[in-house]
């Protein structure tokens, strides 16, 4: 009888100590994405080419509460469970009221790093499906997307606009962030700006500019000069029609090769039905000694939604793969993705 008497007592005190601790919201989601592909890549090996059916499984944990004086804090983490346990994406947001908000980018979630690639899709973006990460058109704020820290001005309305800006900081830009109380890899410091404009009338533009400052210092990271990239983009959305042009450009550190990159796409949705085109052009400006080749990618694509499950088709070409000329990729991908 006591021994009940005591998880008893127990199981209440637990109880009360949740239920008198500050408000705390948790919540947990998560989806799934079932892939049929279909890859075509000439100058890849057997096991970069031919079909597959696969299933990739995200989860997404999210904490939110409210401190004494007002201000709000939220932790986000998104956990890609595809084969092997990894930390995706994680971030601190601390909301201060007319006084903006301050984020910790620990893994992404940077705004510059937000403004990539904004045009319309169904699906993916269009350098989604190619066989090459670094010749693609999206890569302004790579550098200062994580281990980061964004100041967000509070959203301001006037004259139909509605206008938003940042500022990133970045103590070790181009790696990743540190662990709590560790140093980074890196001295390279990075800044980022953003500016976004939304008009009632369906307009839409966005501006973004990030600064490497190397320093003179050369590392592992660094090549000893600083390292400025700058993109803008323009949208329009009539109805269920939105449309888009963005471009980037930076100017690579120590003389090296400087990028480029175009982006358009359009998209229409009607119901629970959305249809897409893009193209992307990526640019590296090689040396004097070195050619110079585009590579270029398109995509189409198509979604319809039935509730919490999407079933999408798209299909992706590139040409001068990997920057190489004359080298293509192909791949057409079927999914069926379920949000819990």
């Amino acid at each position: 009888m006591n021994n009940l008497k005591k998880i008893g007592l127990t199981a209440l005190a637990g109880s009360l100590a949740v239920t008198s601790a500050n408000a705390v919201d948790y919540s947990l989601s998560g989806d799934a994405i079932i892939k049929m592909t279909s890859r075509d890549n000439p100058a890849g090996t057997e096991a970069n080419n031919g079909k597959g059916i696969g299933v990739d499984t995200d989860l997404y944990f999210n904490a939110s509460g409210e401190l004494d004086n007002g201000f709000t804090v939220a932790f986000f983490q998104a956990a890609n469970t595809d084969a092997a346990w990894a930390n995706s994406s994680s971030q601190v947001t601390i909301g201060m009221g007319s006084m903006g908000t301050l984020q910790v980018n620990n893994i992404a979630g940077a705004k510059a790093n937000g403004i990539d690639d904004v045009m319309p899709f169904a699906y993916e973006e269009t350098w989604d499906a190619t066989d090459g990460t670094v010749h693609r058109a999206d890569f302004f704020g790579a550098s200062t997307a994580s281990g980061s820290v964004d100041y967000r001005i509070p959203t301001q309305d006037m004259m139909g606009l509605t206008i938003n800006a940042s500022v990133t900081l970045d103590p070790n830009s181009d790696v990743g962030a540190t662990t709590a109380g560790g140093p980074g890899a890196s001295t390279v410091t990075g800044t980022a700006y953003t500016l976004t404009m939304d008009h009632e009338s369906g307009v839409s533009v966005g501006f973004g500019t990030e600064s490497i400052e190397n320093g003179g210092v050369v590392s592992a990271t660094s090549t000893g000069g600083d390292e400025e990239s700058a993109t803008g983009y323009i949208k329009y959305a009539m109805g269920p029609v939105t449309v888009g042009y963005q471009e980037s450009y930076q100017d690579t550190a120590n003389g090296g090769a400087d990028k480029e990159g175009e982006m358009w796409g359009v998209a229409y949705t009607s119901g629970d039905i959305s249809v897409s085109y893009g193209e992307s052009e990526y640019a590296n400006h090689a040396l004097s000694t070195t050619a110079s080749v585009a590579t270029n990618m398109d995509s189409i694509q198509i979604a319809y939604t039935m509730g919490a499950m999407t079933i999408s088709a798209a299909t992706f070409e590139t040409s001068n793969a990997a920057g190489i000329a004359g080298r293509t990729f192909e791949e057409s991908e079927i999914a069926v993705s379920f949000a819990f």
